[in-house]
């Protein structure tokens, strides 16, 4: 493609989320790989600048490499929206409920996708009456926050009241939801309604089986399987059950379904979409993409290539 018919990009990154360290290193990868491309590329702190400032800069279009709440829940989207500035990604419905685990859920149970079974956690839960319902162990953590912050996985009832007040320092939403023991995948998804496609399927082994915030982004310890050894049929159902999470939720350009394989029925549950997915150099969706054999740059382009079709307009 000719990429002055981009003209100015804009890269959105830092931003003010629990999440600002990754967006930066998602956001400077992204910066990159666009002028190594030749693209007139800028970067965009919303963290340090106010976002009404964009106006200002002339950007033709932006790249979106914001991750958790003010970035990825559709405020952003609806700022862009009210500029008329094409931008990566989801819209503002799409994002405002991939950001809300309780709400993804519902939207997925709806459509009789798996997901693990939960409940809304109050300061006055009966704990007891939790556990009975949910089985132990148990995943606390906030509602809108991403990259395993404020998470606790609740081994024991008496673990519960913490976890709560961990999970609540974040966020006033807080979600207990049945603990999926088992193997941990990611699946990148790219496109939109019935042209989205699924990327390979990826397989995560961290160490001790914790996926913390330090393992995701810092360690080498944590390996990835990309193709995984899991049997053809496995990886395939686990492809079917990310595009219908992604296409229930009404996404657009790409995400990251994250999943559970249950190790005693074979059975994968969803456990949340990432609508705008990190960018660093431990990063899935590059990970599945180079597997797929596109590499960083390559996908990079393609993905600011999506909104020339845009009028910035973007409903869902």
């Amino acid at each position: 493609m000719d990429v002055r018919s981009l003209g100015r990009v804009g890269v959105l990154l830092g931003g003010r989320s629990g999440e600002r360290e990754i967006s930066l290193m998602s956001g400077n990868g992204v910066l990159e790989a666009l002028l190594s491309k030749g693209v007139d590329a800028h970067p965009f702190d919303t963290g340090l600048r106010c976002p009404t400032e964009l106006a200002k800069e002339k950007f033709d279009r932006i790249f979106i490499t914001l991750h958790g709440r003010y970035g990825e829940d559709g405020t952003i989207q609806g700022l862009l929206e009210l500029l008329g500035l094409p931008y990566t990604g989801s819209g503002v419905l799409a994002s405002a409920l991939a950001i809300d685990k309780i709400a993804t859920k519902l939207v997925w149970l709806s459509s009789s996708l798996s997901t693990p079974e939960f409940e809304e956690l109050k300061a006055d839960s009966d704990w007891n009456a939790v556990v009975k319902r949910l089985g132990l162990p148990l995943i606390v953590k906030p509602a809108h926050e991403g990259s395993s912050l404020g998470l606790t996985k609740v081994k024991s009832v008496e673990e519960l009241p913490a976890a709560y007040q961990l999970a609540a320092a974040m966020d006033k939403k807080v979600i207990a939801e049945t603990c999926i023991v088992g193997d941990e995948l990611t699946c990148p998804l790219v496109g939109f309604g019935s042209d989205a496609e699924a990327l390979p399927v990826i397989k995560i082994i961290p160490p001790e089986a914790n996926y913390d915030f330090h393992n995701k982004y810092f360690s080498d310890e944590t390996k990835y399987l990309c193709p995984t050894d899991l049997a053809p049929e496995v990886n395939k159902a686990v492809q079917e059950l990310a595009l219908a999470a992604y296409r229930a939720l009404g996404c657009r350009t790409w995400g990251r379904a994250d999943v559970m394989l249950d190790q005693k029925t074979g059975k994968p549950y969803l456990l949340e979409m990432n609508t705008s997915p990190g960018m660093t150099s431990h990063s899935l969706v590059p990970m599945a993409a180079k597997a797929a054999g596109v590499d960083y740059a390559e996908l990079v382009l393609w993905v600011i290539s999506q909104t020339l079709n845009s009028k910035g307009v973007r409903s869902a």
